[in-house]
Order: C-alpha cells, then structure tokens, then sequence
C-alpha cells in the first residue's frame, strides 16, 4: 500500500507486519501427495502448524469451514466500482519504478498465509497448507497445497516461492531487505516444500512475515526486467485477473471462475463481485461528486468536513444511498506533519518542539473536523503498546541502559502534546516557541526569524493533494507569528511518491502505520541505514544508535510483555525526539455506498471486509438506471 493509500482511504490501515513470538501448536496435518518427506534430523520434530499467531492459540481449528464474518452461501456476481487518486503506469507494485495501479497486488496475486481480520497477528493457510517450525525456531518451512495453480493452470511450486523471495529481496522495494533481513538462506525441497533458515533464534516474528509473502510466477517472469514499470497485464493465482484499463483513468478486473482456492475457508464467502473496477480522479472533491453523480458505487470518507456537510443530497435523502460508521479495533499508528532531519534547519531538537507548540489541534477540531477527532499522542495509538505517564518498572528496565543518552525529561515527565483553548490565539505556546528558538540560535528580527549567519527560517510543506491544504494553511500562520517563512506545495501522486522515495521535501503530511505486534517493520522506519537508503520508509531521516537499539530490542521480544514494555520505550524516546507533529485518528471507518449491496450479519475486528460484500441484484435493479437523476 502506498503512502497515498494510508492518507486517502479514510482509515488507518495495520501494516502487514503480524508479528509471532509464540508459535499456536496445531494438530498434525498429513502431508500432501508428492510432498517429500522432511530431512531427517537429530533431536525433537518440528512441529506442524495450520496456522501461526502471536496471541496464544488460534482461534479456528485445522477443519475450520469459513472465516466467522462471512456469508459463505454470498452470490456472486454484479459490479463494484470504486475510486482512488491520481495516476498508475504500472502493474508492478513491488519496486520503487512507476506508479502503481489499485488493486494490482491483492486481487491478482496469493500470498502463503491469509491473515484473520478477526484476530490480532493471526495468520491461516493458504498457498502453504501447513507450516514446519524447528524447535530452535532457526527456519520455517511452508507446505504448498499441490491444488494451487497459477491462471494459465501451471502449478504453484516452491521455486516460484524461492524465487519470488529472491527477486523481491533484491530488486523490489527496500523494505523487503530490512523486512527478510534475518533470513539466512532459502531452499526448495521438492516441488511442495520450501524451507527458510534464520540468522538467529531470537527473530520470532520471521516466519509470520515470510508467511505474507506475495508468491510470483517464476515462469512467467522469465525474460522480462522486474525492475522496470510493468504495463502489460501479469499472470497471478489470486481471485481476480486483469480485464482492461486505460493507462492514467480506470482499471477493471474480472473474478476467476475457477480459482483454485474458491472453496478454501479462507476465500469461502469472499471475493463476490464479478467486477471490480477502479476510476482514477484527479483529487478527493471530484472523486466525492462522481460517486453522488452514480459513476462510483462506494466511498469510505477520510474528510470529517464533507462526512458532516457534503452528503446530504437528493439520492441520500431518499435512501438510495446508505451512509454509516463503522467501529473497528485498528491500531491507528500516528499521522501528522513530518521533518525531514537531513535538513539542518530541523536537527535541533528544540527546534522541533518549537515548531509542534504552535499547531492548534483544539481549533482545527472544532472548525474544521466537527470535533470528530482524537488527538494522537503515541506511535503506537489505539492499543495497549502506546506509552503513556510514566515509564513502568518494565520500561525502565529498558531505558536505563540509555541514559543520558536520551532527554532526561523521559523518565522525571510524562509526555503531553501541547494543547491550546482553541481561540485560535495559542499565545502561551507561542511564547514558549519563540524561547526555544532563541535557545537553538533563531531569532526575530524585523518580524523575520533568522540565525546568526541572517538566514531565514524558511521550508515548504508538501502535499500530495489538495485535500490537506485546509490544514497546512491555518498552520503557516501560526508559523508565519514566530517569524517563519513556510509555504504549501501541492503536487500530483506520482511525483509525490518520487519526492518521498528520494527524501526531497523539508515537511510533509505522513501517516506512519503499526499493527498489534510491531517488529521488523520498525527497522525500515527508524534505523540509521534506512536514513540512507532511497526509498525506506524512514522519511524523517532518524539516525539515532539508541533507536537502532530499540529497535533490535522490539524484534527480539522473548514474549508479549516484553514486546510491550520494550515497544513503549521506543515510543517515548520517538515522542520525546518531536520528529512529528502529531495529528490525529478516528475508530471508525466512515463508508457511505448505493444501495445495492448485501453484507454480513457483522465485521470483523480489525478490516472493513469490503470482499465479504456482494451485490444484491433487486437491490441493484431497484436504483435507477441513471444515478444523475436520483442524486
């Protein structure tokens, strides 16, 4: 997913970082015909597994039917129309080249394992039936279903797994290094085994992730540059093939009819829609009156101005529309206004705190959001591995070792982000500002902050679209009160993401995505290499020894306690860097769609299930046949 993704979709998604620290034992499966038996080897088996959590148990067995939350008698059929923004000019969403387009990863292709949206760092079989982990937990080994095959009805082997992970690693996104970092070695054993083996025995997590590997067909690939932006339409083994697109405008993918894993419990009562079609707009307002004007079928609303006052229109008013919030459990990570520290105007600490003093959350709530929000005050928000007070026993244990490397306020104060009265004024924080940017050298002369040297305290904030700019603009001029020369840059999606990808920017809005169980991840968002190295998701720039050593701490977690203890010390020295300037989450997803859908009884925890849904063909026939007219 995009960072363009995390900011337009109306929620904050969990990174596909489901972290294991304790293997859930499951009853002996048999192994699948042609399969080879497992190297003989000294001391206990390997234990088998239908499916890996962190959270103890599974909570559905080996035989389990379906996930809980489907319909699994869902009809099939009928067409789902959504909108996204921007551009694509590419079918390839694994390497730092091109724009990609929606959907060119999750409905063409499978992964091993599927996640439960019901359970936190839950995963299920899926192109691995089972799963083999090693009593010294130094190695996995993935079991394929001999049923899965690709479009062109070529099976699904372990070379495909071994090159797959091979050609990711080294010419995909920088993240997969870092991700797979710890993995020492892989091999096929046979046409259905492939087997991983690990640097180390303290990297628990490893096998969750390489559980969500995207499995590509090697075949296919062979003679083409996986590096290169891709427009032709690749072969998957996933629900979905690529129908037709017009490169820039829409893209439409068909369901497979006979998808080999239709009948599978983890797609049973999934994947309804026989079309899936996706119209690209140039920013959120046009794609808001496309979907009143009927062009698109459903929405999920991440502007709280236009959920209170933008959809009160004819359709609506006559329940041709249906429009509703839906709670869910997601971690929601931490969104707001990131610094770029390669530039020297934002290495002083002092200086970033100064600059967070004098962002106004209290008044944008209240003028701009309905007061619909919830300040972010953690890295970690909406779960139990956000610090707060504070430290615990637990998390001094952890930070003592850093002292006096770290701010000492981190263990005599609790964090707070700054808040204001709302008048819009924020007078108090200003003077505060002001102080410590005199303490830093900046000073205030003929109403224009400079340093010693006369340079002005000038930067840019870049956006990718217009959507934010009715944030960044209140927040220049509480800027422009301390002297400061900032200025908005909007720009398209697609130089955007070259922009993030070379760190040309000085701020820029960010949403830093987490899960439940935080781990390798975290090395691509915080650690000094990552800081130079194009295309990581350490945007900031941070290249801090302390984080980096956090950070091995979190990955290295011997259980959940600890994960949380040692996750909590990483957020308070990251708070107390003042890196973002925090702004804020919601607990619901805000969806509004035509009436033409069914859905299950409920949703599940962690996803808006959006697959689950199917198109009810009365429902369907009852709208009119131009929308226009009805809205």
């Amino acid at each position: 997913m995009r960072r363009r993704d995390l900011l337009t979709s109306g929620f904050l998604l969990a990174t596909a970082a489901a972290m294991p620290r304790a293997f859930a034992q499951a009853p002996a499966a048999p192994a699948p015909a042609g399969t080879a038996a497992p190297p003989a080897e000294a001391g206990p088996p390997p234990r088998r597994a239908h499916a890996l959590s962190l959270l103890g148990e599974p909570a559905l067995p080996a035989d389990f039917p379906h996930w809980p939350w489907v319909n699994p008698a869902a009809p099939k059929g009928g067409q789902l129309v959504l909108s996204t923004i921007g551009s694509f000019d590419s079918f390839n969403p694994f390497i730092l080249r091109g724009a990609p387009a929606a959907g060119s990863s999750s409905l063409i292709y499978d992964a091993l394992m599927v996640p439960s949206s019901d359970e936190a760092s839950c995963e299920y079989g899926h192109v691995a039936q089972a799963v083999e982990l090693p009593r010294d937990n130094r190695g996995v080994t993935f079991i394929l279903n001999p049923a899965a095959t690709w479009h062109d009805g070529k099976p699904i082997t372990a070379a495909d797994v071994v090159w797959s992970f091979e050609t990711l690693r080294d010419k995909g996104r920088p993240f997969y290094r870092a991700y797979w970092g710890d993995v020492s070695e892989v091999a096929a054993e046979g046409d259905h085994r492939v087997t991983f083996r690990f640097k180390t025995a303290d990297n628990r997590e490893l096998a969750q992730i390489l559980g969500q590997l995207t499995v590509l067909p090697k075949h296919w690939w062979e003679g083409r540059d996986f590096a290169a932006p891709l427009l032709t339409p690749p072969l998957g083994s996933g629900p979905y093939r690529l129908e037709s697109f017009e490169a820039g405008r829409s893209v439409t993918y068909r369901r497979v009819a006979d998808y080999w894993a239709k009948d599978l419990p983890t797609r049973k009562g999934t994947n309804n829609v026989d079309v899936m079609r996706y119209e690209y707009f140039r920013d959120s307002t046009v794609a808001l009156e496309a979907f009143k004007a009927g062009q698109v079928d459903l929405r999920s609303e991440n502007v709280a101005k236009d959920w209170a006052t933008a959809y009160d229109f004819p359709a609506l008013r006559r329940g041709l529309v249906k429009k509703e919030e839906i709670r869910h459990e997601l971690p929601t990570g931490m969104q707001g206004f990131l610094m770029n520290l390669r530039r020297p105007m934002f290495q002083d600490r002092r200086v970033r705190e100064a600059l967070g003093l004098v962002f106004d959350f209290e008044w944008m709530n209240a003028n701009l959001f309905y007061g619909s929000y919830t300040r972010t005050t953690s890295y970690f928000s909406n779960s139990e591995l956000a610090s707060s007070g504070l430290p615990s026993e637990g998390e001094l244990m952890v930070l003592s070792a850093f002292r006096g490397r770290v701010p000492e306020e981190l263990f005599t104060t609790a964090y707070r982000v700054p808040t204001s009265d709302g008048s819009n004024a924020n007078r108090e924080n200003a003077r505060r500002a002001l102080a410590l940017l005199k303490e830093a050298g900046w000073t205030v002369k003929d109403r224009r902050l400079s340093n010693e040297k006369g340079e002005a305290f000038s930067f840019e904030i870049l956006l990718e679209g217009p959507t934010f700019e009715r944030v960044a603009l209140p927040y220049i001029q509480a800027l422009q009160r301390l002297g400061i020369e900032a200025r908005v840059r909007t720009i398209d999606p697609a130089q955007y993401q070259v922009r993030m990808d070379a760190f040309d920017y000085d701020m820029t809005i960010d949403v830093i995505g987490q899960s439940l169980s935080p781990g390798n991840e975290q090395r691509d968002y915080w650690s000094s290499e990552k800081a130079r190295e194009p295309g990581s998701r350490n945007l900031i720039g941070i290249a801090d020894p302390v984080v980096d050593a956090l950070v091995e701490l979190v990955i290295a977690a011997p259980d959940r306690q600890a994960l949380i203890d040692r996750t909590r010390a990483l957020d308070r020295v990251l708070l107390w860097g003042f890196y973002v300037i925090p702004h804020w989450h919601s607990r619901t997803f805000r969806v509004a769609w035509w009436d033409k859908f069914g859905r299950p009884e409920r949703n599940p925890r962690y996803a808006l299930a959006l697959d689950s849904w199917w198109v009810d063909t009365a429902r369907d026939r009852a709208l009119p046949a131009d929308r226009r007219q009805a809205g």
